[in-house]
């Protein structure tokens, strides 16, 4: 089941510049697991702890995971996935 996953320009060097990736998965951490095969430096940037960095986003269809399922939120052939680092700054 093909799922598209949308990187954001802050992380496209952990992704040899791509922008998108489609991989295979049930589940939103089925998914990153895929990234994380193809973009090992991938996982550094985003998780910890078996989990997300606190201020790592994800979204699967515009719907943030932490308000469904959070890793466990099934995706479908398909569905996009969005990951999202919040920015801070002032």
């Amino acid at each position: 089941m093909a799922i598209s996953v949308k990187i954001p320009t802050q992380l496209r060097t952990a992704t040899d510049g791509e922008a998108t990736a489609e991989v295979d998965g049930d589940t939103v951490g089925e998914v990153l697991d895929a990234l994380y095969e193809r973009y090992a430096e991938l996982r550094s940037r985003i998780a910890e702890d078996g989990g997300l960095r606190r201020f790592v986003n994800v979204y699967v269809g515009g719907e943030d995971i932490r308000f469904l399922d959070g890793l466990d939120t099934a995706v479908s052939d398909g569905d996009e996935v969005t990951i999202l680092p919040a920015v801070a700054g002032g």
